[in-house]
């Protein structure tokens, strides 16, 4: 795969989106992670609403700005939901974001992401790097709902799922890759104590919910710019912390007055376009 480096983003311009626009956004989330989600949200100046029975999720989502699906606490019946609440999203053109949380663990939660993927329009599809290498038909398997090692080309892999499934991927980890079918976007921020956060990959997808919400119409860019602030935030709370428990705190706060000065010095990112070989 050839690349060639472009401009990056203005990165601001969609926080202040988040923040000027307030959009509601729609999670049908894990059990486990579920207050985070909603807080992270709050907190960068968008609106959460957690609604998971069939019977409103349709007409919930059909006032939102986007719409989240985590499948870190699956079951049959809250795929079922996710699915009503997908279709309502498709109808009404706002992006839906899944995160295929666990996939490559067992073979129930890959049949009920792939399920998702064929029946439901998905703009953003996230992960770590083996749950997307499973998302992508590789033969690889997750640890739980922690990543386990890849030994393949994660660029080329998550255009390349792009391009076949029409929509943005998002992979998590060390760098965190953002990929459309002829480019991507690398973020080289972030802290390696996220990593004993419980839900940071939760919270981050929600928030790629709120900015996608926000600029429904640069969905990539939203999703580069999401995941920089996130990982912003959390460079700068790591000064403060102590351990997991206070770097969360100190993220959020510092999500709340993140500055576009911040942002500027901090960020660190890059945009490269696939040529063709």
């Amino acid at each position: 795969m050839k690349t060639k480096g472009a401009a990056t983003i203005d990165t601001f311009s969609f926080l202040r989106a988040v923040r000027v626009k307030c959009p509601l956004v729609h999670q049908i989330t894990n059990w486990v992670t579920i207050y985070d989600c909603a807080q992270v949200v709050k907190s960068f100046g968008a609106s959460p609403v957690m609604a998971h029975a069939p019977e409103e999720v349709a007409e919930i989502t059909a006032i939102a700005s986007s719409l989240v699906l985590n499948i870190g606490t699956l079951s049959t019946e809250l795929v079922e939901s996710m699915k009503i609440a997908a279709f309502s999203a498709n109808k009404r053109r706002i992006p839906v974001i899944l995160d295929v949380c666990g996939a490559g663990a067992s073979s129930f939660r890959d049949q009920k992401c792939m399920e998702l993927l064929n029946e439901t329009r998905i703009s953003v599809i996230k992960g770590n790097v083996s749950e997307i290498a499973r998302i992508a038909g590789l033969d690889v398997q997750t640890k739980g709902v922690d990543s386990a090692p890849v030994r393949y080309d994660l660029r080329k892999i998550a255009a390349s799922l792009a391009q076949v499934r029409n929509c943005t991927v998002v992979v998590t980890g060390k760098e965190d890759i953002v990929a459309e079918a002829d480019r991507f976007f690398i973020i080289r921020n972030g802290h390696e104590m996220m990593s004993s956060v419980v839900g940071a990959g939760c919270m981050a997808t929600s928030v790629i919910g709120a900015f996608a919400g926000a600029v429904p119409q640069q969905i990539a860019e939203a999703a580069a710019a999401g995941l920089i602030c996130f990982e912003v935030a959390a460079e700068l709370a790591v000064r403060q912390a102590r351990g997991p428990a206070s770097l969360k705190q100190t993220m959020l706060d510092c999500i709340y007055h993140l500055s576009e000065e911040e942002l500027l010095f901090y960020q660190k990112v890059e945009e490269c376009r696939i040529e063709s070989e």
